[in-house]
């Protein structure tokens, strides 16, 4: 390291550049999505657990799925908000590090999550006699705890990476929150490794699980339409393009952001890809299990009545 280098120890999120009366507007506007977020999916949370038509495998995974979703913007909107009303406010080094490793543990446990709930509505309809046997709680614990462990273990690799670089200046980093690539090229240290294991980490999060879901669904789409009753046929159909549309957003946004090429003006393009893919998803996801999904519009049919006649007697 050379003698005039000296050791960042915060950092300043760059974040938009916009106007002070434009900041007030996105302010008010994130705030409510993102309250909308944490009450979406709290409202799917506890619908699920009180609910016991919906202990099933399919409700089991979709509840850690809010879980990680109300986790991810917990991570990367309140910082958000808060450079929106000041812009110079400075990040920890520290800060900046752990919310980098949980942006990457969420995003990746949430591909690995998709992948195992495409796997259980494969089983489901594929084999439905099956189904209780093949989904066991056993089987639906291994898998989810296989889903956080692979991507908090990735998120490890990832951040043992990063914190053997030095850091020493500039110390502005140009993302409303501390995303990896942002945070590499503020390092003064040969960032290859790093970029080839985001890479080959893409690959195997994004590429495969994505070849998965495609295939799990192909097949479901050929056992739908040999379904003779109209009704079991809806149902079905019903039921996964929620899955579906989930996916697409997920996958769409995460692909163009680290595997596209990249444009004349890559910074500002990712940047609002990243507002969509960490801020717009989480929010979009409990409209579309909600509105998509016939038995979560029946559970809160049912806690609505009963809490209104709670309070009538």
């Amino acid at each position: 390291m050379q003698e005039n280098q000296t050791m960042v120890t915060e950092f300043i999120l760059l974040g938009f550049d916009l106007g002070p009366r434009i900041r007030i507007v996105l302010f008010g506007l994130f705030s409510l999505f993102y309250a909308f977020t944490l009450l979406g999916n709290g409202v799917i949370l506890g619908l699920i657990w009180l609910e016991p038509r919906l202990h099933t495998p399919m409700y089991f995974f979709l509840f850690h799925l809010a879980i990680v979703d109300i986790a991810y913007a917990c991570n990367t909107v309140p910082q958000m908000l808060v450079n929106l009303l000041d812009p110079a406010k400075p990040i920890s080094f520290a800060g900046c590090m752990t919310q980098t490793f949980l942006f990457l543990a969420f995003a990746h446990t949430e591909c690995l999550l998709l992948v195992v709930m495409s796997y259980d509505r494969f089983v489901a309809i594929c084999h439905p006699l099956r189904y209780s046997a093949i989904m066991g709680c056993s089987v639906c614990i291994i898998l989810l705890i296989s889903s956080w462990t692979c991507g908090s273990l990735l998120a490890l690799v990832h951040m043992s990476l990063i914190l053997k670089l030095p850091f020493c200046g500039p110390h502005e980093i140009n993302h409303f929150f501390c995303e990896i690539l942002s945070v590499l090229k503020l390092t003064c240290g040969d960032t290859r490794l790093n970029l080839f294991v985001i890479f080959i980490a893409s690959v195997f999060v994004l590429v495969g699980p994505l070849f998965l879901v495609l295939v799990s669904y192909s097949l479901i789409l050929v056992a739908i339409l040999r379904i003779q009753s109209g009704e079991g046929r809806r149902k079905a159909f019903s039921t996964c393009s929620s899955h579906l549309s989930v996916v697409g957003l997920f996958f769409g946004s995460a692909i163009v952001m680290y595997m596209a090429p990249k444009s004349h003006h890559p910074e500002e393009q990712q940047k609002i890809l990243f507002l969509f893919y960490s801020f717009f998803n989480p929010t979009l996801n409990p409209l579309i299990y909600s509105l998509r999904n016939a038995e979560v519009k029946g559970a809160l049919r049912r806690a609505l009545y009963i809490e209104i006649h709670s309070q009538l007697e």
